[in-house]
């Protein structure tokens, strides 16, 4: 097998290579001054199972996907005998389904592209809803990187913290999160209201005092439901506050308006490159692959 890196996870894939001892094909890439996408391999792939490292996160969604696509068609054209998708971050992966007449279903479009492009297999992480991979026309599967947060936090001194969930649909990451920081776990409760719409958190039979909480989720975007979840914690009387996600997006201000809140370090993957990227998520794409050999 060969290891693709490429351009939106160029560091990720050197990695995965190296942690695999599979060889690593280097991507020559540049933006036409029209603004369309060049990619060359360097490297061969003939008769060679190939697995490209490419994340689709925002603000170039649209252009990673893009460059996915032209890398796929281009290890199939250099003779690779399999394409495997290697996304740590899916693109579109939360437009699963039809809301309003006239739409269409964003995935289903994105999974036809990439199975035209000679993708043969897709391999995210953590995504929003694993439904939407039913919608590929070959076979998709999402893996986990919750356990290597916590073990961030276990290395950092802190383990036994209490591993929350910011709602109860969230509760089955903080289950995994739980199971290596070895303390408990709990969630919060999201009330709407009926005339509104807006929603409410509460910390009904929650108590935290005097202990560390890291709250744990999939994907932190604008970070209001972490800000909302920390101010209550603080209430509760928790002594130390954290938050750790998989795909840190943390759009506008995000980062700044978790951070006033007091919680005191955001912590996500390399999923989608940034400053509170401290975990890779390397090693847990690294066994994958060696596990297919």
């Amino acid at each position: 097998m060969k290891v693709i890196s490429g351009p939106a996870s160029k560091d990720l894939g050197e990695r995965v290579s190296a942690l695999t001892g599979f060889g690593n094909v280097p991507v020559s890439f540049k933006v036409f001054p029209d603004g369309e996408s060049y990619v060359r391999l360097e490297g061969s792939v003939q008769d060679q199972n190939v697995a490209i490292v490419q994340t689709t996160s925002p603000p170039q969604q649209d252009g990673r996907l893009i460059q996915l696509a032209l890398i796929a068609d281009a290890a199939k054209r250099g003779g690779a005998s399999k394409v495997s998708a290697i996304v740590p971050y899916l693109a579109y992966a939360r437009q699963d389904k039809m809301f309003l007449a006239g739409e269409g279903i964003s995935i289903e479009t994105v999974a036809r592209m990439l199975k035209a492009s000679g993708i043969d297999e897709l391999i995210t992480v953590n995504i929003h809803s694993e439904s939407a991979l039913q919608k590929f026309p070959f076979p998709a599967r999402t893996l986990s990187a919750i356990p290597l947060l916590a073990e961030y936090f276990v290395e950092k001194g802190f383990k036994g913290a209490f591993a929350l969930a910011p709602d109860k649909g969230a509760m089955h990451i903080a289950k995994q999160a739980q199971e290596v920081l070895a303390g408990n776990a709990g969630h919060l409760d999201k009330q709407r209201d009926r005339y509104t719409g807006q929603t409410k958190q509460t910390a009904e039979g929650l108590n935290v005092s005097g202990q560390s909480v890291i709250i744990f989720d999939d994907i932190i975007s604008t970070g209001g439901t972490i800000v909302g979840a920390a101010r209550i914690l603080r209430e509760q009387g928790a002594k130390h506050v954290f938050c750790a996600c998989v795909h840190g997006l943390l759009i506008g201000d995000a980062e700044k308006r978790i951070l006033d809140t007091g919680v005191e370090e955001i912590v996500s993957t390399d999923s989608v490159p940034s400053t509170s990227s401290k975990v890779s998520l390397a090693p847990l794409l690294s066994e994958e692959l060696k596990a297919q050999e």
